[in-house]
């Protein structure tokens, strides 16, 4: 009976992996030489977790009248648990022990938090960027340093 369950879990995690490597090997001009199934992997699950942070966002300010900056550390805390279970299940499909690992992702988000969220957007902005501008730009070398950091220092093998 424990092998059926563990089997049965397993399925959803092994098509979502399928998923990915059918996708990146059908990518055009050799891309699927560059791109690793588990960057497409990251990019839909943290696509998913940024619907879920602006949801959360929204749904504690404009629906419960939260303070913004209350409400912003909810949706964010809430996004990047979210994110590192995804991640760790079906993406990079790690079984290494989860406290040593989530005391290093907790830095990694801490580091991302401080360089990107608020370090890159602010100078942005600061240097005359449009806010929203900033927050984009900050947000693609976030999407590069939290991938990097997920596959080389958090799940690394």
């Amino acid at each position: 009976m424990r092998a059926e369950l563990r089997a049965s879990r397993s399925r959803p995690v092994e098509r979502f992996h399928r998923f990915c490597e059918a996708v990146v090997e059908r990518l055009p001009w050799g891309l699927g030489s560059v791109v690793a199934p588990t960057f497409l992997g990251f990019c839909i699950i943290n696509g998913v977790t940024f619907g879920v942070d602006l949801a959360i966002l929204t749904g504690l300010r404009s629906g419960l009248g939260f303070p913004v900056p209350v409400a912003v550390t909810i949706a964010y805390a809430t996004a990047f648990t979210l994110s590192y279970a995804l991640n760790r299940t079906f993406n990079f499909r790690s079984h290494a022990p989860v406290g040593p690992q989530v005391v290093v992702y907790a830095v990694v988000v801490v580091v991302n938090y401080l360089a990107f969220i608020l370090g890159v957007s602010t100078a942005l902005t600061a240097l005359g960027l449009q806010y929203q501008l900033s927050r984009l730009v900050a947000g693609m070398c976030e999407a590069a340093y939290m991938y990097s950091a997920l596959r080389w220092v958090v799940f690394r093998r």
